[in-house]
């Protein structure tokens, strides 16, 4: 497989991804999701920021948010996300250290 063929599988792997998450998948909450995987919406979006950087495009934290989740995080946010337990924040902390650290 050429490079170009590969890139374009990857980006369409990309792409339902997040179709999956934003549009299908809006009851799962990012907290669940970085405790089960490592990772989740808000880590997609970082690098999605850090890729675009790394080729030279100037973009914020919240640019990438609203471009990942097709607005601005704070409606998606508030339309979608869910209180945390306790014991649901405990096992983010853990997560988000072990996962995430000091990369944001």
């Amino acid at each position: 497989m050429d490079d170009q063929t590969r890139i374009e599988l990857e980006a369409a792997a990309f792409r339902a991804m997040r179709h999956h998450l934003m549009e299908k998948r809006t009851d799962v909450q990012n907290i669940d999701m970085m405790n089960l995987a490592g990772f989740c919406r808000n880590c997609l979006s970082r690098w999605y920021q850090e890729a675009a950087i790394e080729r030279g495009i100037d973009m914020t934290k919240d640019e990438a948010r609203e471009i990942f989740y097709g607005m601005p995080y704070e409606e998606w946010r508030d339309q979608f996300q869910t209180e945390a337990t306790a014991e649901t924040q405990k096992a983010f902390e853990k997560s988000f250290a072990e996962n995430v650290g000091t990369k944001v």
